[in-house]
């Protein structure tokens, strides 16, 4: 469980934000598969995992796959941490009550 929330600028665009939950949710994943699933070019995805690598938040692997190179990513520990420390940052966001909002006054036609 994170420490405490913490919003976090870096994982937060939306791409990048879409790669940490892809690579949160499993042990790695390929360069292929996110390009696939997130549908965007092999240049801005690569300019995202780049800024995610150098942060620290992903590790990434090269292999070799049915005699194909393939690039591997895996979400570090530091990576899982603040993901998940933005992740409840957001919840507090989303669940925080509307200090002195009134509701909308309903008008009725006659």
């Amino acid at each position: 469980m994170p420490d405490e929330p913490r919003f976090d600028d870096l994982i937060h665009a939306p791409q990048r934000l879409r790669i940490c939950a892809i690579a949160s949710a499993a042990t790695h994943v390929e360069f292929g598969e996110l390009q696939r699933r997130l549908e965007i070019s092999k240049s801005a995805l690569s300019k995202q995992l780049s800024q995610l690598v150098d942060a620290g938040y992903l590790s990434e692997e090269r292999i070799t796959r049915g005699g194909r190179p393939r690039v591997r990513l895996s979400m570090t520990d530091v990576g899982r941490h603040a993901y998940l420390t933005h992740l409840a940052a957001l919840r507090e966001i989303i669940n925080a009550p509307e200090a002195g909002m009134q509701p909308a006054a309903q008008t009725s036609t006659g």
